[in-house]
């Protein structure tokens, strides 16, 4: 409940006691006749509770400009000609189907020749080990020299290099026929390709882009008070999922966007230049309704401040000296206390100070309410919204009480002074 209402309705009441006064201040002392109704008037019934410190569920909610953290784009990897497209833009890709094919043909001849120069290479690496193995034995018979020994070594040595090459060429090719047909790296809707087919094409090439919409990774900034407590629940809650909705408003008056998540991340730093922690949430969007790009709002459901001091949001109403609830003394009248307001949670005002546990505090409507009133205490059941509905309805009732009052009264006002006008003519 918005605060104009309550200081709205705190002023109506002032202005109706200040034309009461006016109208019978010119027979008695107003000072006294304040005294003597504040003694005379019946206890004012209104709810009343001993305040203590409670936990306090908010509602706040944190702006968020959408982006696809996983968006993808993909690139040519090797050069050739851009022979086939294999998707419509637009659509939904799923991750490893292929996308674009490279002159595949090239690239797998490239790969059975280095095939073939790998088992030429290993022929030879066998024929050496064979050689490397006669001569070390016919050199214990002292049937050959020391120097064919150290050739036939050397010429093992340069067999294993050349078996060690072909199989490097061979892995490079193929890697180079992987990339000649260009997979999606990840699930996503594709955008238009950015090269036609037919054309060539060379490493860096910019091919297409693929944007993951379902799920929908979200960043957004907590503040840092608010990380605190979220990160206090989140050892209390022992592993549960923080559940989050994503608010996406709708153009051209549609009606607002809603994407049920959880929360899968919350940064363990503190941003100096903002006070801000960063955190992350998922949505699933299986329609794809809601894109990146878009202004969106994400609220938590349940992050809590612990241990504060709160009432009815209605309690609050404005004094001279700002913000103020009323208190009772030991004889149950009403005293006014000014009061530092924090944060508003749903239908409750949380209380920085001003106030201490224990303190009886009026919780109800303060209207017709003011210093000194006597209060006839009445049990409060804790829910701070049937309060405010009450106040709304009573509110509601008593304007269309006046309006009526207005329009009963608009003749008999208009028929003195047409009489007077009248009057007035004759005497004339």
């Amino acid at each position: 409940m918005k605060r104009a209402f309550r200081f709205g309705r705190a002023v109506s009441m002032a202005s109706v006691v200040g034309l009461l006064l006016a109208a019978c201040g010119q027979e008695e002392n107003p000072q006294a006749q304040q005294q003597q109704a504040a003694q005379e008037r019946p206890p004012h019934p209104v709810e009343v509770v001993a305040i203590e410190r409670q936990d306090i569920a908010l509602e706040k909610s944190y702006p968020s400009l959408l982006r696809s953290d996983d968006e993808v784009t993909l690139v040519a990897r090797i050069t050739g000609n851009l022979e086939k497209r294999h998707f419509e833009p637009g659509e939904q890709v799923e991750r490893g189907q292929r996308l674009f094919s490279i002159e595949p043909d090239v690239y797998q001849a490239a790969v059975n020749q280095n095939e073939a120069n790998l088992q030429s290479a290993q022929a030879e690496l066998s024929r050496a080990q064979r050689d490397a193995q006669r001569f070390e034995r016919l050199l214990n018979q002292n049937s050959v020299s020391q120097q064919q020994v150290d050739q036939a070594r050397a010429e093992l040595g340069v067999a294993r290099a050349a078996v060690a090459q072909a199989e490097a060429a061979l892995a490079s090719s193929r890697i180079d026929l992987e990339y000649a047909e260009v997979t999606a790296p990840v699930s996503g809707v594709i955008g238009l390709a950015q090269i036609n087919v037919g054309n060539l094409v060379s490493p860096g090439s910019v091919l297409a882009t693929i944007t993951p919409l379902d799920p929908l990774e979200v960043r957004f900034q907590l503040p840092q008070r608010d990380a605190l407590e979220l990160r206090q629940q989140l050892r209390s809650q022992e592993g549960e999922p923080f559940r989050a909705t994503l608010n996406v408003p709708g153009g051209s008056g549609a009606a607002t966007r809603s994407l049920e998540g959880r929360l899968d991340f919350l940064g363990s730093r503190v941003d100096e230049r903002t006070s801000t922690v960063q955190a992350s949430a998922t949505f699933p969007n299986p329609d794809t309704r809601v894109l990146p790009g878009q202004f969106a709002r994400i609220s938590l459901e349940g992050l809590k401040r612990f241990g504060v001091l709160a009432v009815p949001e209605i309690a609050v109403s404005q004094g001279l000296m700002g913000p103020q609830v009323f208190v009772l003394d030991e004889d149950d009248t009403a005293r006014a206390r000014t009061v530092e307001l924090g944060e508003v949670a749903g239908p409750w005002q949380i209380i920085r100070g001003g106030l201490e546990p224990g303190e009886r505090v009026v919780v109800g409507d303060p209207a017709g309410i003011e210093p000194g009133t006597p209060i006839d205490p009445q049990p409060f059941e804790g829910n701070a919204q049937v309060l405010v509905e009450e106040a709304e309805q009573a509110e509601a009732e008593a304007e269309r009480q006046a309006a009526k009052a207005v329009q009963e009264g608009e003749p008999a006002e208009a028929t003195p002074e047409g009489e007077a006008a009248e009057g007035g003519e004759d005497d004339a």
